[in-house]
This record gives C-alpha cells, sequence and structure tokens, in this order.
C-alpha cells in the first residue's frame, strides 16, 4: 500500500495546543481532572437526594425550596464548567487524531461519568415544573438569573420518561448511540483513500481527498470524487448499522417522551417554534429554482452543457488564482473582523499566537470544521484548510463562534448552552463580513470568483441541507417499520438530493454515500436545517448593521451574550425582525438572488472553459 500523505504544507499549518491546560494524558493534573469529575457528579446526585429534586406535587414555594434552588443550581454550573473543560481538552485529541487508542479510551470513561447528569437534568425539569418557575425565582436569585433556561427546562417535563426511565436511559446511551456514533467517527476517519492524481496514484486521508472538491484542476477533482465512490462502499455496511443504530434509538426514546415526531424535538432543543420554522421552510422552497439557476450557469462556466457535476459543485472558476494561501486566506479574514472593529479587530492574531487553531487535514484526524470553547474566553477552532476562497469563509465562521464564545463568557455554563439554530448567528455575521468586504473591493473576475465561493457556499446550506433534511425525514420515518440497508439508505440519498437540487444538478453524479460522510447524522438529529436559520438570519443582521452600523454595534454583544437564554423568536425580538413570517426569509434570500443576478452579469463576459464531456 502506498503511504499515507502527509505533506510538509499540511505538517506546517497551525496545530492548537492545549498543553497549558495538561501537559498530556499521563499528567497527574489530568488524573485529578478525571477523579473531579466522578467526585463531583457524586456530590451533584447526593445533593438532588438531600433537597428532593425531582418531580412531586404542586404546593406553594418556601424560602427552603429556594435555598435548594440557590444550591442545586450553583453546583450544576460549577460541575459543567470543570466537566466540559476536561472533556474539550480529552476531544483536542480523539478529533485530530483517532489513532490514539488511550484518547478513545479516556473519552469512554468521561462518557460514562458525563450520562449521570442526564437524569438529574431530567429530574430537575420535573421539578421546575412541579413548583412554577416564576414561583421560584421569587424566593431564589439563581432561578431568577436562569429564568430563560429554566422556564424551557420546565417545558421539557411534559416529554420526559418516568425517572427511573429516564436513569436507565442515561446508563445505556453510552452504549448505544453515542458508542455508535464514536464508531462511525473512528472508522471514516482513518480511511486511506488511494487517489489517480495526474503524477501518480497517491493515498490520502479522507478529509484530505473530500478537500480535493476545490482544486484547480478538473481532473483532479473528478479523480478524488471517483476515489470517494469506490472507497465508501467498503465502510458503508458498518455506517449503515450505525445510522439504524442511531435513529431507531431516537424514535424509541422520542415515542416514549411524547413526541409527535423527531422534528418537534428538534424545534424544541433550538427554541424554534413551528411557525417560524414553516415560514423559512415556505421561503426556501421559492428559491430553489433560482439555486438552480446558478447551478447551471456555473456550470456553463466550467465548460458543461446543462447541469452541474457534483464534483464540480465547490469547484473555483476557471480565472483569477486558482487558490489562496494560508497567509492570505488569514489575512483576508483579519482585514474583514478589522472593518467591524470591537472584539473582533485582533480576534484572528490573538487565535494565532495562544494555538486556538488546528488547520490542516492529515490521517486521523476527522473531516470538516467547528468550534468548540476551551476555557474562559478562548476557543478551539478545529479546519480543513484546502487553499481555496471557501476555506478563507470557513475560517471566518468558526472564528465568528470562537468571538461568540467570548461573549458568553461571562454567562454560567447553564445561560451560555445555546441552541444550535442561535448558535449560527456570529458565525454567518463573519463569514459574511469577509463576503462583503471582498465584494466592496473587487471587479470583474476577481468580484465574480468571489460570489461564486459565496454562492456554492450559500447553496450547500440552502440545497444541500435541504437534501439532507429529506433524507432524515424519510429514514426516522422507514426506520420506525424497519431496519435500512446500504442500498435503501443510497436510494433515500438519491431521491432527496433529486428533489433539492433538480435540474440544477447532473444527477447521474450525485453523491449516493453523503449520508455516510456526514458525521451530524450519527451525533444528534435533524442537525441540518439550524444551519440555514442561521445564515439566513444572518444577512438579515447583516442588512441591519448596514442600515445602521453604530446601532446594531450598541446591542449586537449583549444579544449574543443571550443567545442561550432567549427563544429565537425573542432573540429576533431585539432586532425588530419577525421571524414567524415567511416575508422576513424572503428578504434574506432576495441579498442571495441579488448576488445570483450579479454573478449571471458577470459570467456574461467569461468564456467557458472547454472541458470533455461527462
Amino acid at each position: 500500500m502506498t503511504a499515507v500523505d502527509n505533506s510538509p504544507a499540511a505538517d506546517e499549518l497551525p496545530r492548537w495546543s492545549v498543553a497549558d491546560i495538561h501537559e498530556s494524558f499521563q499528567a497527574r493534573s489530568f488524573a485529578d481532572a478525571m477523579d473531579r469529575c466522578g467526585a463531583d457528579m457524586s456530590r451533584l446526585e447526593a445533593l438532588f437526594e438531600e433537597h428532593g429534586i425531582r418531580a412531586t406535587e404542586p404546593r406553594p414555594v418556601t424560602a427552603a425550596d429556594g435555598r435548594a434552588a440557590d444550591a442545586v443550581i450553583t453546583a450544576v454550573n460549577q460541575l459543567r464548567d470543570h466537566a466540559d473543560l476536561t472533556s474539550a481538552y480529552i476531544l483536542a485529541t480523539t478529533t485530530t487524531d483517532s489513532y490514539n487508542e488511550q484518547a478513545e479510551g479516556l473519552l469512554g470513561e468521561f462518557d460514562m461519568i458525563d450520562v449521570r447528569q442526564r437524569p438529574l437534568t431530567a429530574r430537575l425539569a420535573a421539578w421546575m415544573s412541579s413548583l412554577g418557575v416564576d414561583a421560584l425565582a421569587a424566593v431564589s436569585d439563581q432561578v431568577a438569573e436562569h429564568q430563560g433556561p429554566l422556564d424551557k427546562l420546565a417545558r421539557r417535563a411534559a416529554h420526559q420518561m418516568a425517572e427511573s426511565e429516564e436513569g436507565l436511559y442515561a446508563d445505556l446511551v453510552s452504549t448505544g448511540s453515542s458508542a455508535w456514533d464514536q464508531l462511525h467517527g473512528v472508522v471514516t476517519s482513518q480511511l486511506a483513500v488511494p487517489v489517480s492524481m495526474p503524477d501518480g496514484m497517491q493515498t490520502m486521508p479522507m478529509a484530505a481527498v473530500r478537500g480535493l472538491a476545490t482544486h484547480a484542476d478538473p481532473t483532479v477533482r473528478k479523480a478524488a470524487y471517483d476515489a470517494e465512490m469506490a472507497i465508501w462502499p467498503t465502510v458503508a455496511p458498518v455506517c449503515a448499522a450505525a445510522m439504524n443504530a442511531v435513529k431507531g434509538e431516537a424514535n424509541v426514546v422520542n415515542r416514549r417522551r411524547g413526541w409527535e415526531s423527531p422534528l418537534d424535538a428538534s424545534l424544541f432543543s433550538n427554541s424554534v417554534s413551528r411557525a417560524t420554522f414553516d415560514a423559512m421552510q415556505q421561503a426556501i422552497t421559492d428559491s430553489l429554482v433560482d439555486m438552480r439557476g446558478w447551478m447551471r450557469s456555473k456550470a456553463r462556466l466550467l465548460g458543461h452543457n446543462g447541469a452541474l457535476p457534483w464534483y464540480d459543485l465547490v469547484a473555483p472558476l476557471p480565472l483569477g488564482a486558482p487558490t489562496v494561501s494560508w497567509d492570505d486566506g488569514v489575512q483576508i479574514v483579519r482585514n474583514a473582523f478589522a472593518s467591524y472593529g470591537g472584539g473582533l479587530d485582533g480576534l484572528v492574531d490573538r487565535a494565532l499566537d495562544e494555538k486556538w487553531i488546528d488547520a490542516g487535514p492529515r490521517a486521523g484526524k476527522q473531516g470538516g470544521a467547528f468550534c468548540m470553547p476551551l476555557t474562559a474566553d478562548r476557543s478551539l477552532v478545529f479546519l480543513n484548510w484546502s487553499g481555496s476562497f471557501d476555506s478563507a469563509q470557513t475560517t471566518a465562521h468558526e472564528l465568528g463562534h470562537a468571538y461568540h464564545n467570548t461573549q458568553l463568557a461571562h454567562r454560567t455554563p447553564m445561560q451560555r448552552d445555546l441552541p444550535m439554530a442561535l448558535a449560527e448567528t456570529a458565525s454567518i455575521f463573519c463569514e459574511t463580513l469577509v463576503v462583503e468586504e471582498g465584494l466592496q473591493r473587487l471587479q470583474g473576475n476577481d468580484r465574480l470568483a468571489l460570489l461564486d465561493v459565496d454562492l456554492q457556499g450559500t447553496t450547500q446550506v440552502v440545497v444541500d441541507i435541504r437534501s439532507r433534511f429529506l433524507f432524515e425525514t424519510e429514514v426516522f420515518a422507514r426506520r420506525q417499520r424497519r431496519t435500512l440497508g446500504v442500498s435503501e439508505l443510497i436510494k433515500l440519498m438519491q431521491e432527496a438530493q433529486a428533489d433539492a437540487y433538480g435540474d440544477g444538478l447532473l444527477q447521474s453524479t450525485a453523491h449516493p454515500y453523503m449520508w455516510a460522510v456526514k458525521p451530524h447524522y450519527y451525533g444528534s438529529h435533524f442537525y441540518n436545517w439550524p444551519y440555514t436559520y442561521g445564515l439566513l438570519f444572518g444577512l438579515g443582521l447583516f442588512a441591519q448593521y448596514q442600515q445602521d452600523p453604530e446601532r446594531f454595534k450598541a446591542h449586537y454583544d449583549d444579544a449574543l451574550s443571550r443567545a442561550g437564554m432567549n427563544s429565537a423568536e425573542e432573540l429576533a425580538g431585539v432586532f425588530g425582525f419577525d421571524v414567524t413570517d415567511q416575508a422576513f426569509w424572503t428578504a434574506s434570500l432576495d441579498v442571495v438572488r441579488t448576488r445570483i443576478a450579479s454573478y449571471n452579469e458577470l459570467a456574461k463576459s467569461v468564456v467557458p472553459r472547454d472541458v470533455s464531456p461527462v
């Protein structure tokens, strides 16, 4: 077998460091941290028993109830502060080196402790519901400070199993869906993929292969796509088993908790109402024809006659600089953030100086990108830099999450527990800063290239995520009746992609294994649509920022800090938006339509690249 590619360029990119937290997994401080996680959890369990924190008959609250609430909420926040840091320290290794068996074992050990908090959360929800959050807030400072999150928790009590059942589920989840999720991550991150490159066969990690989708050479993009189509069948049965286990478990638990559908549970966890969701989905459906038109326009520029092949969905246009160096990409983000100012100015340099960022793809590193809080106002930023304009936007996106974390740092863990739909607010805003900064100064082919990167990202978030939502909806429905085999999962993915992409995509090249590619299906449920919410809400925010920058800045940071304390509708109200009205979402999509029109106009002057027909 050809050796796994670890190019010098990838090795030279920044890697994060958590050595200031613990020197290693062998350090005494880390052993103490793990011991403390277990001890804190045991003390919290004892505190719940001492104060009788569980479902009870409704009654007037007392001063003793207030003292109990103060003690319990304080203890929960203290436990989570320490446990979240310990978890992040372990994840810093498991996400970047799945070959590290010690780290994988420690993550499993931590999860066994962490799941013990689930039944306690259910008990706190039932207790809050029984006595009433408003009544408890009158006798407890801690309840008053956490009223938003506790109101939501109390409403959750209507969708809980009996205490013993919630406890049993918490005990079993680490050997159920969590274990299947971990298996999927290990198997897919360790795929060594042979790719027929122009200079010969190379074997590289899957994350690097997927990064070739933005390569300037169309033969390389096609070779990477062909390599994926050849390698995914080798692990598809394992991924299918994991999918069935994870979604089957969710169906059983959601049914026993009284949710009419998994989507209802997702909407509740994201603090988004059905009215808001439906308004957004209708606006998206109305926009698909415009998105498909853009895909066909891009196909023409790449020399295709008709629809766009899958392997060219995120291809750079054959004009301008084909690649972006890491240093240039960082400068793009730095300049865009400086144009806003405030706390964003200087964030890029701080993240680099303090080693927040792990940038390059390599063997054993998971795919994708994310940001997770570490300690105080410091985050860890995970990237798979591929040397494209899209990589620069992704860097801005993840650093946007890091900026959001700086605004949440003074909140307690309970207050900063963000629903995903609202967690995307700052990330999309920062990504839009990068796009708009470029559009203001670029003309001609450079402007067209930037619009292309922006619109291909928008297409992924609006169109591809539409396909993921349709796929997952059907998987949940069918999993109620039986397990699904590889061929059925492939068929469902193809149907979902055909529905979403329509005639914009050359359907014979659609990616039938995207259900195996995306880790989100295995770690959560309906993880997809909140990204669309975040994009369109972020565009709405940016429009308001442009109208009155100083007024916007006056309340933006505080609104970010309250994203874990308010519903989607309440947070939108801070900015004067009614997100239950389809007109809001249509207006955001009109920004996209304007960019498509500009793209099409600029494209008229470009001579298409001549490529061989597929």
